[in-house]
């Protein structure tokens, strides 16, 4: 069998904080025929220009790993607080086909700017795992979106069986290739 990674998970961080500890966490699970790519994002306010700004950089972060040989629908985004909203919103606004999004204690940003009923685009269908503590002090319960599970006495912070939930649907989404 060839070494070489044939999928991807892109991750990102929350504000204040960088992408050491998500490589960590991720080393804990991690698949040898995945890549994961844990980013260092600029410290920015979150603003409608600023999101926008971030959502093309990641896409074209996406590109780079589509000519280094893995397709776009083999990679999924996710993000930890405003790196899962960033996440969110970039696989909602994207021309490229995702495997899916792992959106940890986060919520979906612009949401007014997304017309009714369902999403157009290429990722109209994607699956959507999202996680939220019940405890989260910075981001309310009632800020989330979609289905998603909850994780009892959790505050804003990821814990071993939510980072075991994120394993299980990566592992669902990007099968190795024979």
């Amino acid at each position: 069998p060839s070494l070489a990674c044939h999928a991807a998970v892109i991750f990102l961080h929350g504000l204040g904080d960088t992408g050491h500890g998500w490589a960590e966490d991720f080393a804990g699970i991690r698949n040898s025929h995945i890549k994961y790519i844990c980013p260092h994002a600029p410290v920015r306010p979150e603003d409608e220009s600023g999101i926008k700004q971030a959502a093309e950089n990641i896409t074209a972060l996406i590109d780079q790993e589509v000519k280094n040989g893995i397709p776009s629908n083999r990679i999924i985004l996710g993000g930890f607080s405003q790196g899962g909203a960033l996440s969110l919103y970039t696989a909602l606004t994207t021309h490229q086909k995702l495997a899916g999004v792992t959106a940890l204690n986060c919520w979906l940003p612009l949401w007014a700017s997304f017309p009714q009923g369902p999403i157009g685009g290429a990722n109209r269908d994607i699956s959507i795992l999202q996680c939220h503590g019940d405890c989260d002090p910075l981001v309310p319960l009632m800020f989330a979106n979609v289905t998603f599970k909850t994780y009892e006495g959790m505050m804003h912070s990821s814990c071993q069986q939510e980072m075991m939930d994120v394993k299980q649907f990566i592992d669902k989404l990007l099968p190795p290739i024979d």
